[in-house]
């Protein structure tokens, strides 16, 4: 009956308001205002805004991009498509965000104590914590929070609400491998890693739980672990860490100056995690068909 109800609704929609709330134009719309957001950050952080003691120009236009985009997401973006949602009200905000903080510290320490066991990663001696605002800011709390609004509270909620689920895991997860092509030491493997090992985890994520918070903890921390605490480039940039570490063997288990990510090591590990949490999400009951099934099903349960 509430099917049926919401089918009528939406029938009654004038018809310029039903294009601007489909789905696909809604991800269309919030893209552009994340774009519009990026142009600002850009003349902002070049033009205006004075030097931050402590953040290079990179540090300083990520906060800034932050501020704005969190900012835009609560103003605009949640507004968006037929059904309005915000993904940063979750009573359980608090819960899930150290639930993945710890996970995403488990997961890549986890991948380091099989690289030493396979005696690809060694530490070599003592670091300091000279790099642990660049750590805390621009590879692990920025990239969390605009990453994931990205990918998971734009990308994966719309195109999931189009195509249903499995669409939605399998194009963000290859856009979000893709994106990383442009970092240094980059590669078709390390693609193809991160969309494995990153993209299911995170898309799996937000699936249990319909919140950022989960996502963004795991992200946060991930990035966290292999920088700050092993030592081990982030992504193919190198973080200075507490220890000083080494990566060499076989690239196929180093991941051939990218970082573990790249590595088959962390593609089997995270991968892993990401399918037992995937297999949450369904049991749960999170798996979304596409739109022409669900208007299918209700068009055939409104004749019966």
């Amino acid at each position: 009956m509430t099917g049926l109800i919401e089918r009528s609704v939406a029938e009654q929609r004038p018809t310029w308001k039903r294009i601007v709330q489909f789905p696909l134009v809604a991800m269309v719309i919030a893209i552009l205002v994340v774009l519009l957001c990026f142009t600002a950050c850009v003349l902002l952080a070049e033009f205006v805004l004075p030097a931050i003691p402590g953040f290079s120009q990179e540090m300083k236009f990520d906060l800034i991009a932050m501020i704005l985009l969190v900012a835009a997401y609560l103003l605009v973006i949640r507004r968006l498509g037929r059904y309005p949602r915000n993904d940063y009200r979750d009573p359980a905000a608090l819960r899930r965000l150290g639930l993945g903080l710890f996970g995403g510290l488990a997961i890549f320490s986890a991948s380091v104590a099989v690289a030493a066991l396979l005696g690809v990663y060694r530490i070599t001696g003592e670091g300091d914590f000279s790099g642990l605002l660049p750590a805390l800011t621009a590879s692990a709390i920025f990239p969390a929070i605009n990453e994931e609004m990205l990918f998971r509270g734009i990308l994966f909620r719309w195109i999931e609400e189009f195509g249903g689920s499995w669409l939605a895991l399998f194009v963000t997860s290859g856009l979000f491998g893709a994106a990383h092509l442009m970092n240094p030491n980059a590669s078709p493997i390390a693609a193809v890693g991160i969309a494995f090992e990153a993209g299911v985890m995170l898309g799996a994520a937000y699936m249990l739980t319909r919140s950022l918070w989960l996502p963004m903890g795991l992200h946060a921390a991930w990035n966290f672990a292999q920088g700050e605490i092993w030592d081990i480039p982030v992504s193919g940039t190198k973080v200075h860490g507490i220890v000083v570490a080494r990566l060499a063997g076989d690239p196929l288990l180093t991941g051939n100056g990218f970082g573990l990510e790249a590595s088959l090591i962390c593609i089997v590990v995270a991968t892993l995690f990401g399918l037992w949490l995937l297999w949450l999400a369904i049991r749960k009951g999170e798996l979304k068909r596409p739109m022409w099934s669900r208007e299918n099903r209700l068009a055939s349960q409104s004749s019966s």
